[in-house]
This record gives C-alpha cells, sequence and structure tokens, in this order.
C-alpha cells in the first residue's frame, strides 16, 4: 500500500448511515483516528438526522437530504472551530444519527396494583396494560439528556424509564378525572386521552414525543373482582323477597316427585320466606328506608310449615301422603295407595 492511499484512508469522503434494524434510537458515526474531509458528502435517509458534535457541544443538526461539508453548511461548527470562512482544511467531529421513525408495538402495565380514590368505591387496587408508541422528536435534546457518547441507544434501553413515566401520568390522570371506576372502565378511549396528556411533558423532556397511546384493559385484583361479581349479582337479583319466593315455586315440582319431597319443601318455604323478608328488611334498614309493619315473616313461614308437615288442615281439604306423595282427603289417618299413617 502507497503512502498516498494510507493518508487518503485517514479521511472520511462519505458519513452515512444504513439501520441494521428496528429498535436504534441512536448511532454514533465511527471517527477513531479519522477526519472528515472538507467538501466531503453527508447522506441523510429519511426518517433520520443527523447531529455534529465539537468537543462536547452539539452543534450542526442536518434533515435528511444529502449534503456537501462546507462552512456555509456548518455555521455553528465553524463558528465553534475559530475558521475562516473559506476553510480548506480536514476537521474533527463526533457525528451522530438518529432514527425518527415511529417506535411502535411497545407495551405498559401496572406490575403490581395500584391504589386510587375511586369517587364510587373509595381507596380501590387497580391494574390496567396497553401499548404506546414514540419517536425522536429533538436529537440534541435526546443525546444530551439520554444517550449522551454511548456509541449506539436502543429502545430497550430506554424503555423502563418511559414505563416508569406512563404510571405516574396513568396516576394523576385516573385520580384528576374524578370519574368512577365503571364508568372510567366503559371509556378507556377518553382516559387514554387524559393519560397521554398528563404524559407527554415527560417525554418531552427526554427529547420524545409520544405518538399514540392506548389503554386496553383496566381490572381489579382477584378478590375486589370478585366483591364486585357479588355487588352486582345483588343489584340483579332486585327484592330478596320475591326472589326467595319464585325460587320456591321453581322447587315445587320437583319435590312433588320425589318421595317425601312435599313436607320437606313445606319446611324449606317457610324457612326461605322468613330468611327473605329478614334480609330484605335488613336492606331497607341500611338504606334508610321504613320497614313496614307487617307479621313476622319467620313465624308465619315456621307456622306454616308445621302445620304442612302434621297433617293440620281445614275440614273438606286435600293434603299430600308424607310417603309417596298422593293426594288424600285432609282428615285421612293412613293412605289409600301405600298404607302409610299419615300421623
Amino acid at each position: 500500500m502507497a503512502l498516498g492511499d494510507f493518508l487518503r484512508k485517514q479521511f472520511i469522503d462519505v458519513i452515512q448511515w444504513t439501520e441494521s434494524g428496528p429498535g436504534v434510537l441512536m448511532y454514533r458515526f465511527p471517527m477513531q483516528d479519522m477526519e472528515i474531509q472538507s467538501g466531503g458528502k453527508l447522506t441523510v435517509r429519511e426518517s433520520q438526522l443527523a447531529l455534529f458534535v465539537n468537543e462536547g457541544r452539539a452543534a450542526d443538526l442536518f434533515a435528511p437530504g444529502l449534503h456537501t461539508l462546507v462552512t456555509a453548511n456548518l455555521p455553528l461548527l465553524t463558528n465553534l472551530q475559530n475558521w475562516d470562512k473559506a476553510f480548506q482544511s480536514p476537521f474533527k467531529s463526533d457525528v451522530y444519527f438518529f432514527s425518527t421513525r415511529v417506535q411502535t408495538g411497545l407495551r405498559w402495565g401496572t406490575q403490581q396494583p395500584i391504589t386510587i380514590r375511586d369517587k364510587e368505591f373509595g381507596a380501590v387496587r387497580l391494574r390496567a396494560f396497553g401499548m404506546y408508541a414514540f419517536r425522536v422528536a429533538d436529537a440534541a435534546v435526546f443525546q444530551a439528556k439520554v444517550a449522551a457518547t454511548d456509541s449506539s441507544y436502543t429502545v430497550p434501553q430506554i424503555d423502563p424509564a418511559l414505563r416508569n413515566a406512563i404510571m405516574s401520568g396513568f396516576t394523576s390522570a385516573f385520580a384528576g378525572a374524578q370519574v368512577p371506576f365503571l364508568d372510567m372502565a366503559a371509556n378507556q378511549a377518553e382516559l387514554a386521552k387524559q393519560i397521554a396528556t398528563a404524559v407527554q411533558p415527560a417525554f418531552a423532556e427526554l427529547g420524545l414525543a409520544l405518538e399514540s397511546f392506548t389503554v386496553e384493559n383496566l381490572s381489579l385484583p382477584d378478590e375486589l373482582q370478585k366483591r364486585l361479581d357479588e355487588r352486582i349479582s345483588m343489584n340483579m337479583i332486585g327484592d330478596l323477597r320475591q326472589y326467595t319466593q319464585f325460587q320456591a315455586a321453581q322447587s315445587i315440582p320437583i319435590a312433588a316427585a320425589n318421595q317425601g319431597g312435599m313436607a320437606g319443601l313445606a319446611a324449606g318455604i317457610g324457612a326461605g320466606v322468613g330468611l327473605g323478608g329478614i334480609v330484605s328488611d335488613a336492606m331497607r334498614g341500611a338504606m334508610g328506608t321504613p320497614t313496614p309493619a307487617t307479621p313476622n315473616s319467620a313465624a308465619v313461614g315456621a307456622g306454616a310449615a308445621a302445620g304442612a308437615a302434621a297433617g293440620d288442615a281445614p275440614s273438606g281439604e286435600t293434603k299430600f301422603c308424607m310417603n309417596c306423595g298422593a293426594k288424600l282427603p285432609a282428615a285421612a289417618k293412613f293412605c289409600s295407595s301405600c298404607g302409610a299413617p299419615q300421623g
């Protein structure tokens, strides 16, 4: 190799960067023992920015295109180096390329349930997850505050910091919304907008722009979700007394088909009606609704059950055999079908 060829290889005529793959946010062009030739070419592709840094200070920023490196195109660097307007000598500077493409498909979520003060339920622990996308918006700020002098900087390196910023914004947005959890869960798109608004300043401080943000799911921990399901079930049942009566009516055909079923059903109806009345009255008391003056439901139900079991009934009425369920006169002492005593 001739001496002239060796010297020429110490000068850089073309500066460019071809991204090796997605997820790279910054790449430092290798400048070890090499100088940039005055009049050399700088190629900045679409979705890229190039930043010249001189002795640790950001100088000129280049947008996509083909640039000739002369004094006119490097005003800040020329001023920092105190060159005259017609400099011809090679110069040394660090060149950083930045990918401005939107980094998509990134996920965020609560590692542990976070405690939120809810308008309806009070303090609740909440879980949430979704997706977000961002891009490098201010290359100089990103290089100074985040990437620094690294040879390259990738999405996985900054992802933990961005997730923390999202969690902070999520907490403040949910608390400031003053909307119950049930309503917020039904309006996840609006919640996502509020979180994005709260998170955007934290991204801007790092030289980034939040391009999209979605909330895919809001949920409670398993034990709280179980309590919520129970509350929803009670609301669906409505009047507990009527629900108990309905359940008893549904059980009559089943009990009549079984031996001794009607006697057990009679006792069950009495106990169920009494329990329904007690619970219903308790719920009215808890809601501040006056309890209507009615006979003691439990006593009436228990008396009815005892009467049915003993066969006591007004003359002329009928009853059912306690053994086979056959229909008998109320005064019958023995069953005409199976002969079993009726007590």
